[in-house]
């Protein structure tokens, strides 16, 4: 037999393998994007709710390693503290078991065969892809050719590896596995470092079974090892981040090496003492599915309650305290990237940030001519100063996911925000002109007239209230607050007309100071450009939900 022969179809077989996989988990993931806001805000809530989320999004993108990066990334922005990071880590073991179970699938429902099904799947999604005219119906045809092209694969790798069952030498090297659990579980661990996927890994190891050249001793500590291995993406990823990131990657790499020291342990009793016996059979595809979930399932189980010594264990090691988050720091990261919709989610999320940033900076305008308090003064400057780091850092992140392979609806998503960005900072900027405003009546010690402070304070009630509601139709997704915001905008743009007619009439008729009167007229000008722009902001809200 020339081994050439063999390394070819099987290196064949596993790049189709994981690029069935990669196409699959783009479909799948393009078809969750509208979900992915109501995921991050479940972040918030419970560790529960965080396994389950993980659990989900590593099964819809097939890589629990791509997974932990996000969470990395997530750590790294603040966005995630390490308790919800610790949740969503646990829940990816769980998820990354259900590629395993897509190939052994041929084995518990005969129909699923691949010989059967991927040529099938294949011709079915090519159909649909070349035919089909709408954004789903081309991520439906992903998902279908994705799923023929990982049985192709799966079925080449074993096809390719199913002369070594007549070669001794080789199926003692994994009986002597079985009798070495540390070096069977380096092995494991060893592979998925290499390939960076312990799906594709997995993927190998029902391709062996399937010829029956795995035992089952040995395939056992195989599949914990693949779990430790799986965790050097996340290590690499945390390189550069902050401490409390590499943190919990770090979480990630302890978390999987508890239960593999646990399992390690009842594994080596059972074949031992239990049933000796068990440990010289071969093992199915199907039941590496089955182990390979037990295994991640109790382990999750088990170490759930544990979870606050393992987040304490890891920032021991990593000599961490929680750091404070600083308010001008975008809260985005660059490997959140790998998966769009989420990178989306997560500057949408940031946006309404930057957008409350500035509703509290209108709550200080809205008094500020009239105290005219050196303090409030200096914080509208601040917030000034710090929304326009913000404004950079967000708009630079929302081109980089503009520059991505997204979906057409995506890309306009991220445009809006461009826009919407933009529309708060320039809001900021009018609150910072308020402030001179403020600073000029001090200096000259002058104030308005009791009329002209009135109807100055109608004016601001009408155009904060505008912005008010044009953010919160933003992070809410409100039409109605949305459409308030245009109401609000035509009574600002009607009152800055009555408002300005009768202010130049008591300057003709000497009712007020001068000076007062020239910053009455600049602020009339400034609250409607804020006005203007909350409008801007409620439109692309409209846009967006129509």
């Amino acid at each position: 037999m020339g081994y050439l022969d063999l390394i070819i179809p099987f290196a064949g077989g596993l790049g189709m393998f994981i690029y069935g996989m990669q196409i699959m988990s783009s479909g799948l993931e393009n078809a969750a994007g509208n979900k992915m806001k109501t995921l991050l805000e479940a972040l918030t809530k419970t560790k529960i709710l965080g396994v389950l989320l993980g659990a989900f999004i590593t099964a819809v993108i097939q890589s629990s390693s791509a997974t932990t990066v996000m969470v990395v990334g997530f750590v790294n922005a603040g966005i995630m503290n390490l308790t919800q990071a610790m949740g969503v880590i646990m829940g990816a073991n769980i998820g990354t078991t259900v590629t395993g179970w897509l190939v052994s699938a041929g084995e518990w429902a005969e129909f699923l065969k691949p010989s059967t099904l991927a040529p099938i799947a294949i011709a079915v999604g090519v159909v649909v892809m070349l035919t089909g005219k709408r954004k789903t119906s081309k991520d439906i045809a992903s998902i279908v050719v994705g799923f023929g092209l990982l049985f192709v694969g799966i079925s080449t790798m074993s096809d390719a590896v199913s002369p070594l069952r007549e070669v001794p030498a080789f199926t003692e090297l994994f009986v002597s596995l079985g009798g070495s659990p540390l070096l069977a579980i380096l092995v494991g661990a060893g592979v998925t470092a290499i390939i960076q996927s312990s799906s594709a890994s997995v993927g190998i190891l029902q391709s062996l079974a399937a010829v029956g050249l795995i035992p089952f001793n040995a395939a056992i500590y195989i599949i914990m090892g693949q779990n430790i291995g799986t965790c050097v993406t996340a290590m690499m990823s945390s390189m550069g981040a902050k401490k409390n990131a590499k943190t919990a990657a770090l979480m990630h790499l302890l978390f999987n090496v508890i239960g593999t020291i646990l399992f390690s342990i009842a594994a080596i009793a059972f074949f031992t003492i239990v049933k000796p016996e068990w440990g010289f059979g071969a093992i199915t595809q199907t039941q590496i599915s089955t182990v390979h979930t037990i295994f991640n399932i109790a382990t999750t189980i088990i170490l759930f309650p544990l979870s606050n010594l393992i987040i304490a264990l890891a920032k021991k090691i990593g000599g961490v305290k929680d750091e404070v988050q600083d308010v001008a720091t975008v809260s985005l990261d660059d490997r959140m990237l790998q998966t769009p919709s989420i990178a989306l989610q997560a500057t949408i999320v940031e946006v309404g940030r930057m957008g409350n940033i500035v509703k509290g900076t209108l709550d200080i305008a809205q008094n500020v001519l009239f105290t005219q308090k050196s303090e409030a003064i200096e914080q509208l400057k601040e917030d000034e100063s710090t929304v326009d780091k913000l404004c950079k850092g967000i708009t630079e992140y929302a081109i980089k996911i503009a520059g991505l392979q997204v979906s057409e609806k995506e890309h306009a998503q991220a445009a809006r925000l461009l826009q919407v960005v933009n529309d708060i900072e320039r809001i900021s900027d009018y609150c910072e002109n308020i402030s001179e405003y403020a600073e000029e009546l001090k200096a000259n010690k002058i104030k308005f007239s009791e009329t002209g402070e009135a109807e100055m304070r109608e004016m601001l009630s009408v155009c904060f209230d505008s912005y008010r509601y044009a953010i919160e139709a933003f992070t809410e997704e409100s039409k109605d607050k949305a459409l308030k915001v245009v109401e609000k905008e035509t009574i600002a743009d009607d009152l800055e007309i009555k408002l300005r007619a009768k202010h130049i009439a008591r300057l003709a008729n000497n009712q007020c100071n001068t000076e007062a009167g020239i910053v009455f007229l600049d602020m009339l000008v400034c609250l409607e450009r804020i006005s203007d722009h909350a409008r801007n902001i409620a439109e692309e809200v409209l846009e967006h939900m129509a």
